[in-house]
């Protein structure tokens, strides 16, 4: 069978030059919740209008774009999975500026039908780009596009392919593996890709009862400073938790019933809100105080599991926090109640 070559198509809309060379990082933007200073932003486009280029991409590829300077960043899959690049194209102008190979494999793994081989999201530093193929491996390049190092030593399946991105703090480039057979989070040295520490997740003892898919899950986690101690909030089956960022150990924890998870936390008003679920498939936002150990009740400020999606992650905005459904329907809530407004 010939395989022909697959073009994704990135546009971007027109907007005034200061928020064209704003920076977007990693996943959902600077602070990963979705916000940004940027004014001017059209609120309509259509294939002509609101439109500073568009440029098709080589390969295909599900990842966010990202931004520092003037390049932008994403990641592609061609030869049905089996060749994994990094693109960058120029901001301005959005000409083809790298296409890296930076892993070939001979097993491109497993995936869902509505995903790719190129999914989670790059993140930036000052001088490199990180990308992350799940258990295919993570490279880190320097601006120029040449390889500095690869992790492809981490083996867990993630049976509908990997999407949750890598994020990075201080010296350290986070990664969550959240698959049916291993569950762990992983901190690496951003310099060298070797291992800081490596945690097990814990809380799966019921969904190792269930199907065999019942332990894997898929969000990308925050890190919220509390009473001045960093916490890396992530999602996962069963439970979200809270780990201590120097040496993984987990700090809090509150439990919920169900798998496959994919929003990524936020946090404010002094809550963590997080998405997981009431049963399986059945959604929901949990308004949360952080705490120690097991959460009690009464640090469980509210949840609400109407109409909540899969895979958006909810927007929180000052007082007020939103989501679309993967059916369509929005919802806006009362962050501080959980009140539909």
């Amino acid at each position: 069978m010939s395989v022909k070559p697959i073009f994704s198509l990135l546009i971007l809309t027109a907007a005034i030059p200061g928020a064209l060379l704003a920076d977007w990082p990693q996943f959902r933007g600077p602070d990963g919740q979705g916000h940004s200073n940027a004014t001017g932003i059209p609120v309509e486009w259509s294939d002509t209008k609101n439109v500073k280029w568009k440029m098709p991409v080589p390969g295909q590829g599900y990842s966010s774009p990202v931004i520092s300077g003037d390049q932008i960043w994403m990641t592609s899959a061609e030869k049905n999975g089996k060749s994994l690049h990094a693109i960058c194209l120029d901001l301005a102008t959005g000409n083809l500026l790298h296409n890296i190979e930076v892993i070939t494999t001979n097993d491109a793994g497993p995936r869902h039908r509505l995903n790719g081989y190129a999914s989670p999201t790059p993140v930036l530093d000052e001088e490199h780009v990180y990308v992350h193929f799940g258990p295919r491996g993570t490279v880190c390049l320097n601006r120029n596009g040449k390889i500095v190092w690869k992790n492809t030593g981490f083996k867990y399946n993630v049976i509908q392919g990997g999407a949750s991105s890598p994020i990075l703090h201080d010296d350290l480039l986070l990664l969550t593996c959240d698959g049916i057979d291993f569950q762990f989070i992983v901190a690496l040295e951003k310099r060298t890709g070797k291992v800081r520490w490596k945690q097990p997740r814990a809380h799966l003892e019921a969904a190792a009862k269930k199907r065999s898919i019942a332990k894997m899950s898929y969000s990308t986690p925050l890190i919220q400073p509390i009473d001045g101690k960093n916490q890396l909030v992530c999602s996962g089956a069963d439970h979200v938790a809270a780990y201590d960022l120097d040496t993984g150990r987990e700090l809090w924890w509150m439990p919920y019933d169900g798998f496959s998870i994919v929003g990524r936390p936020s946090y404010g008003n002094n809550l963590f809100y997080v998405v997981g679920s009431i049963r399986q498939d059945h959604f929901c936002v949990y308004a949360v105080r952080p705490g120690n150990g097991k959460l009690q009740e009464n640090e469980i400020v509210w949840a609400y599991s109407k109409s909540v999606p899969h895979v958006p992650s909810p927007l929180l905005v000052d007082k007020e926090i939103y989501f679309v459904h993967d059916g369509g329907v929005a919802t806006c809530l009362d962050a501080l109640t959980g009140k539909r407004i």
